[in-house]
């Protein structure tokens, strides 16, 4: 596994952890369609949340959120559609978050969650 992969499996199972740690429960990870992919699927009480996850090991090129574009939300909607339509009854609500993880080579991880990013 390559150094970059190794860096977003490590930041998406953080993600998932601090999912878990404010009471959401996973119901996916690494959800494949022909569309795309999903990183984490998630239970908030009434609301299915499809999580977005970033990772860098700093922000010298950027902040992880910077990466998240209209085009890419636009893309997370239909992937939350088709995981709906495959998984019906899942739930009424639906929103979409993101959350970026940065993992430097040394110091503290930094997790940011942001709700509802479209």
């Amino acid at each position: 596994m390559a150094a970059k992969d190794e860096l977003g499996a490590r930041g998406e199972s953080l993600a998932a952890d601090h999912l878990k740690g404010n009471g959401l429960e996973i119901l996916d990870r690494n959800w494949r369609c022909s569309q795309g992919e999903l990183d984490i699927v998630a239970r908030d009480r009434d609301e299915v949340v499809f999580v977005e996850v970033k990772t860098r090991s700093s922000v010298l090129f950027g902040h992880p959120f910077e990466s998240i574009t209209s085009t890419k939300v636009a893309r997370l909607r239909r992937l939350a559609a088709a995981w709906c339509e495959e998984h019906p009854g899942s739930s009424a609500a639906i929103r979409i978050d993101a959350i970026a993880v940065i993992v430097p080579t040394r110091g503290t991880v930094e997790i940011e969650h942001l709700k509802r990013v479209s």
